[in-house]
This record gives structure tokens, C-alpha cells and sequence, in this order.
């Protein structure tokens, strides 16, 4: 039998708390929870959207809310606290 593997992250700490998770491709929003596969159910999330021609972020930002989503935790940039 294989040893097993820890994970990275240890996302339990981080249930239940505000802190606003940043994603891949300009998504953001509030940790509710996570599964064994380390994806996460994120809520009030908000999309920063890009000009389609230039793919660069839109001048002025544009966004659009997505609400409640569980996105690939393969895609997460940065956890962070919400109060700053």
C-alpha cells in the first residue's frame, strides 16, 4: 500500500471563517467549503471580465456575480482575510 498523502493546504482552519478566496481568471468570493478532492464551494462570488478583444481586464472593470459555485481547487491563487 502506498503511503498517504497529506494535502497542502489545510482548508478546515478556514471553514466557517470570512476570508475571500481569489481564483484563476479573475473570480473571487467567500470559502463555505470544500471536498475531499480539495474543490471548493465558494459563495457571493463576482467575475472580473476581460475585453474580448484584447483579452486584458475591461476598462472600466466589468464584473458579473455568479453566486454560489464549487470551483477546482486547482484554480485557487490566494486566501486572505476579509476584515483585511
Amino acid at each position: 500500500d502506498k503511503p498517504r498523502r497529506e494535502a497542502i493546504l489545510d482548508l478546515a482552519k478556514y471553514t466557517d471563517k470570512k476570508i475571500c478566496v481569489k481564483f484563476t481568471g479573475g473570480r473571487q468570493g467567500e470559502f463555505s467549503g470544500y471536498d475531499q478532492l480539495l474543490n471548493l464551494v465558494m459563495d457571493d462570488i463576482e467575475e472580473t471580465l476581460n475585453d474580448p478583444e484584447t483579452g486584458l481586464p475591461a476598462v472600466p472593470p466589468r464584473t458579473r456575480s455568479l453566486g454560489l459555485a464549487v470551483i477546482r481547487g486547482t484554480s485557487l491563487v490566494l486566501i486572505s482575510p476579509l476584515d483585511g
